[in-house]
């Protein structure tokens, strides 16, 4: 089948600005030199699959219903995090507006969020493979499922433990290149979305300090070549961006050990170890990198709440539902309070005073169980522990891989905010007309697809 939509791919390298394109860069620097390069003004929260879903869409968060990486179920009464269902979007994606104009329209999403049982017609994500003993096995979901098996048989398991946590690195961004290849040759599709994670792990950790970052820097370059390459020989159309970049921080604010002190969080003990009871709470604050929502069940304590909330120096704006619609993050999913921190802050979901009762998943990397982001999981406590961990899995024994330090401190860099420096805006690059040198507004994203599919 011909489709009559111009072939085109988007490359989202994560993390990419005009702070980190430069002489560690060397390919993507000369892309660019010949190129209409934009500046993409940040959705808030400016995080991944707010960010995603805006420009699929063309919605704002208002509309699209994803107001952050994660938000308070109120019917569950649980913080989820990190869901894959691309039903959880709540507008039209722009490949189902392409399959109405163009029949053999077809659109391949490789690792982009909610990629499960979307409309996309091929479609790859991480989904680990949780064992009946506790164990967690990398692995990824694919559509068609046989796309799964073929992908793992050519270029090995999926690399999950190197796609988050502190053993994150190129590998996993690699193999994503390779598997976007290989099921491009596979399938042809029209349209196609390209995850790159790579440059979101050391930003976060250092944050722009280019001395620290260079060779991942010169990782991405060389991945981002070999797409590009790959691409202009299938003579498609080729846009990169990002989703937002990362500015330096060195404040952690801790909301919920405020509401804590002030009697508004209930803490259930097990084991010694203290857990966060949101459905219980008369208020509580699900972070979310540099921005936070903050839910309130007892509508008698939200006086309380904003003044404690007025009271925090790191918080550069405060929005109830009212204030909210200027920002186009109203939606019933979104907190009673939605705060943004100041440049420097961002914002843990840490609740416990004392690190002797924190609840056991604080020190594994545990994305799902966390009531809210934690950057930390990039980091580990030594070496040597997770050395000895790894030796007992080996050994057939129970373990459980505690690794992960309680200080929040370490990181470097965030996102999130909308009110950063244009250096640490998100950038899009693309050989069309009329973009260049201009500053986008994160809904324009959706419109350069469409025109480079048609022009």
């Amino acid at each position: 089948m011909f489709s009559i939509m111009n072939k085109t791919v988007v490359i989202d390298i994560v993390g990419l600005s005009s702070s980190v394109i430069g002489e560690h860069t060397p390919f993507i620097k000369q892309y660019i030199s010949g190129r209409n390069l934009s500046t993409i003004q940040p959705v808030l929260p400016a995080v991944t699959t707010t960010s995603q879903s805006t420009y699929l869409t063309g919605k704002w968060p208002s509309e699209h219903g994803i107001v952050g990486n994660g938000w308070y179920d109120k019917e569950d009464c649980e913080v989820k995090f990190w869901k894959q269902s691309n039903k959880l979007v709540q507008a039209e994606k722009i490949w189902d507006e392409a399959k109405k104009e163009d029949s053999n329209f077809t659109c391949s999403t490789m690792f982009w969020w909610y990629n499960m049982y979307s409309t996309a017609d091929y479609s790859v994500t991480p989904r680990p493979n949780y064992l009946a003993d506790g164990r967690k096995m990398p692995d990824c979901y694919s559509h068609p499922a046989e796309l799964r098996d073929e992908l793992q048989g050519k270029l090995g398991q999926f690399p999950l433990f190197q796609f988050w946590g502190p053993g994150a690195n190129i590998k996993s961004t690699d193999w994503i290149a390779e598997a976007s290849m290989y099921a491009d040759d596979k399938y042809d599709p029209t349209l196609t979305f390209i995850y790159l994670p790579h440059l979101d792990y050391c930003l976060q950790k250092f944050g722009p300090e280019l001395s620290k970052i260079s060779r991942e820097l010169g990782e991405i370059d060389q991945v981002v070549e070999k797409l590009i390459k790959f691409y202009q020989k299938k003579k498609a159309k080729i846009i990169l961006l990002s989703e937002y970049g990362i500015a330096p921080v060195s404040n952690p604010v801790h909301l919920n050990r405020l509401f804590r002190k002030n009697g508004l969080l209930q803490i259930r003990v097990e084991r010694g170890l203290e857990l966060l009871d949101p459905g219980a709470s008369k208020a509580f604050a699900v972070a979310d990198h540099q921005v936070a929502h903050i839910y309130i069940n007892d509508p008698s304590v939200r006086s309380k709440v904003r003044e404690l909330l007025e009271g925090v120096p790191e918080i550069e704006l405060i929005l109830d539902k009212e204030a909210q619609a200027a920002y186009h993050i109203d939606h019933e999913r979104s907190g009673d309070f939605v705060v943004m921190a100041d440049k420097k802050s961002w914002f843990t979901y840490y609740f416990w005073l004392d690190d002797a009762k924190a609840p056991d998943y604080a020190r594994v990397v545990d994305i799902h169980k966390k009531p809210g982001y934690d950057p930390v999981e990039m980091f580990m406590t030594s070496k040597a522990r997770a050395g000895y961990k790894l030796l007992r899995k080996k050994a057939g024994f129970r373990y459980v891989m505690d690794v992960i330090p309680l200080d929040a401190t370490l990181i470097k860099g965030s996102h999130g905010s909308i009110n950063i420096p244009s250096q640490f805006h998100p950038v899009l690059v693309t050989d069309q007309p009329g973009t260049g040198n201009s500053t986008l507004i994160a809904t324009d994203v959706y419109d350069i697809i469409w025109k480079h599919l048609h022009e």
